[in-house]
């Protein structure tokens, strides 16, 4: 039978968003719901909110969450009812393109849920990522609920869904951070954050973080940075040289999405060094380089979409290092909130008070 749950609902650009009864279908064939426990408040949702991704309003926010299996669909033997998982938003096809070619972490046909989530009177809703979990139970693609370890807190697991994912993945994935590296990160929000954490679980030797607010630069060393550089204050090309020798790191890490901190790190790096953007940029932005840098520089320019994590194999592995006590998680959640308290959340979020909002249910 179809349920009537709460959901937060972002009904227009830049309108504050609100909580709403919405439907949750019962689930079809390859379809699960889930009984949301915990879902962090992530900019991505904030980027739904301002009509900065898509104009499908409206949307159903929340994607980066854990819960538990509560009813499954005809065909689905990937998780059962009672199941803790994470939530993913990319649940590989396994017969596109990529797919095919054994590269499932960049599957270009993820699979969702066929059947909508609507508003009372029917609306369909747009969920956040294929997702929807600002809500008390949401109804996603099989594929896209991961079975982890239920020892861990949904408030914690949740995280390894989306942004903390994303963080690691770009350093560990994309970036291919190892023993003896250097690393710089620029931007310490949760992603940047993560990176850090990511380059430390890697075996960096120098991991410099970059950011403009002192405080995040101090959550920076938490989370493993070896050295820390406020770019309001000094150059931070200059800076990141200075503590490398002159060089410039391995890998550089972009976890902001804008074209300036993007030419920071193009340069920060070291001849034949990585370059690795993670933050999302505006559709806007444009960046110009001379041509001549990106031929004598040398080295390698990669985009890092979701960490390049394949879900299956990477959430089940970074619970069980949290769990082991070698990945700090609980560090990233900076408060728990209640469901209808999401648009003070974004606020906080914004001022850069906070790494992650989780709301629990």
């Amino acid at each position: 039978m179809p349920r009537e749950v709460r959901g937060v609902i972002a009904g227009g650009k830049g309108e504050a968003v609100r909580l709403e009864t919405i439907i949750v279908p019962d689930p079809g064939p390859g379809e699960v719901v889930v009984r949301v426990q915990a879902s962090g408040v992530c900019h991505t949702d904030l980027h739904y909110r301002e009509g900065a991704i898509t104009d499908d309003f409206p949307f159903l926010l929340g994607h980066e969450a854990a819960g538990i299996i509560e009813e499954i669909g005809e065909g689905v033997d990937n998780v059962n009812v009672g199941d803790f998982v994470v939530l993913a938003w990319r649940a590989p096809c396994g017969s596109c393109r990529s797919c095919l070619r054994g590269r499932p972490w960049y599957c270009f046909d993820s699979r969702n849920a066929s059947q909508p989530m609507t508003l009372k009177d029917g609306t369909p809703l747009s969920p956040a990522l294929g997702i929807g979990a600002f809500a008390d139970y949401t109804l996603v693609d099989a594929g896209q609920a991961v079975k982890v370890d239920p020892k861990a807190s949904p408030e914690v697991a949740g995280l390894i869904g989306c942004g903390i994912m994303a963080g690691l993945g770009a350093a560990l994935n994309t970036g291919q951070v190892s023993r003896g590296d250097s690393v710089a990160v620029i931007g310490c929000g949760g992603v940047g954050s993560a990176a850090i954490a990511g380059s430390k679980l890697g075996g960096a030797h120098t991991i410099i973080a970059v950011d403009i607010d002192d405080r995040k630069l101090a959550w920076a060393k938490d989370f493993g940075a070896t050295h820390t550089i406020n770019s309001s204050n000094i150059d931070p090309v200059e800076a990141i040289r200075e503590l490398t020798d002159g060089n410039g790191v391995d890998v550089a890490i972009e976890a902001v999405g804008n074209p300036k901190t993007y030419e920071q790190a193009f340069y920060a790096r070291d001849l034949a060094g990585t370059v690795v953007l993670v933050g999302v940029p505006d559709p806007e932005m444009k960046i110009e380089l001379p041509m001549i840098e990106v031929f004598g520089r040398g080295g390698t320019l990669k985009s890092s979409w979701y960490g390049d994590c394949l879900p299956t194999r990477d959430f089940p592995l970074y619970i069980d290092l949290y769990l082991q006590g070698r990945l700090d998680l609980d560090r990233f959640v900076s408060e728990t909130i209640a469901v209808d308290e999401v648009e003070e959340a974004f606020a906080k979020m914004e001022r850069g008070e906070v790494l992650r909002s989780v709301v629990v249910f």
